[in-house]
């Protein structure tokens, strides 16, 4: 009488590869990018996103540090100045 199971060998390989996705996904999900904070914030991101591939890499820098020079000398661009309190000093 033939088995009606199937043999051990193929049902470990679709646990094995669901297992792996699973580990890869956590990877992901642990580089994922913090919520945008302003306006300012997502032009940046966008900027970066942008320009990663053609700005200049003589160094040969991760693509990742070099995005994120991008964004921090984009932010520091569109910085709003700080206004000066108004109050007066008493004398």
């Amino acid at each position: 009488m033939p088995s009606v199971h199937a043999p051990r060998k193929t049902r470990v390989a679709p646990v094995l590869l669901g297992l792996g996705l699973l580990i890869a996904g956590l990877g992901n999900a642990a580089r994922a990018e913090p919520p945008i904070q302003s306006a300012e914030d997502a032009a940046c991101r966008l900027e970066a996103r942008a320009r990663v591939f053609t700005t200049p890499n003589p160094h040969g820098i991760e693509l990742e540090i070099l995005g994120k020079q991008i964004y921090m000398s984009c932010m520091q661009r569109t910085a709003k100045p700080r206004q000066r309190s108004r109050r007066h000093r008493r004398r």
